[in-house]
């Protein structure tokens, strides 16, 4: 017998294996997909940089085990969650990779979104969504690790090697969004502190605006409220985790 989770509030899960299961995306009446484009074209003349792009939603996370997780994914594009705005319809949610970047001296480093993203101003962990994978390749435990890998060396400068990362803890929160949070090997401040400033660099050199424009590295719930701007939900109870196994 399997159980399927309960969706409360911000729910944090033990897991050291995923069991990965594409499935298809549900059938959308039409009148429900009429309105999400709507609500798609209205964001996207708000904020000329989103794109529709492929990404990887989640289907349904279920414990078959206490420390096994069965993930179901379902390929959709970013339009899909226009579907939250619209009244009666439903919205698969979202799937994301994030790391915990510790210092040595036991602090996380936090980092804030630019104003051009969709979630400018927000604290929360590098990270972002998942990918589906091209045709023909499976997406598993390493093709997930290997992007949060790459979503450490795009946002904040550090070559993590894929095999030194964790998976540490998966989050469920707002809209049932489903986070993979991997656990990075410690790093000095500095190196953390220059990585990311070469990597805001390298993005404006190539004419991009850097999706993060700033870190800061708490060591406890206390000093990341201290923070001014919104948060991700699942922020707190990370770091709160990270500060009480130190």
């Amino acid at each position: 017998m399997t159980e399927t989770l309960p969706l409360v509030g911000i729910d944090l899960f033990d897991a050291e294996r995923l069991l990965l299961v594409e499935s298809a995306e549900p059938p959308l009446p039409p009148q429900d997909a009429e309105a999400r484009d709507r609500v798609w074209d209205i964001a996207v003349r708000a904020n000329p940089t989103l794109f529709d792009g492929p990404v990887v939603a989640c289907g349904g996370l279920e414990q078959v085990d206490p420390r096994i997780l069965r993930l179901s994914w379902v390929r959709v594009t970013y339009r899909h969650y226009a579907l939250r705005h619209v009244p009666g319809a439903t919205a698969l949610p979202s799937l994301f990779v994030n790391v915990v970047q510790p210092t040595v001296d036991g602090r996380v480093l936090a980092a804030r979104m630019s104003p051009s993203t969709a979630a400018p101003g927000r604290w929360q962990l590098p990270g972002g969504s998942v990918e589906p994978p091209p045709n023909g390749a499976v997406l598993d435990e390493s093709a997930l690790v290997g992007q949060a890998a790459r979503e450490l060396a795009e946002e904040l400068g550090v070559d993590a090697v894929v095999d030194d990362l964790q998976l540490w803890v998966v989050t469920r929160g707002e809209n049932g969004s489903v986070g993979l949070t991997y656990l990075a090997p410690a790093l000095p401040e500095a190196t953390l502190r220059a990585g990311f400033t070469a990597a805001v660099a390298a993005d404006r050199d190539e004419g991009r605006e850097p999706e993060l424009d700033d870190i800061a590295l708490v060591r406890s719930p206390d000093e990341l409220a201290g923070l001014a701007g919104p948060h991700a939900d699942y922020l707190e109870p990370i770091v709160r985790r990270f500060s009480v196994g130190q």
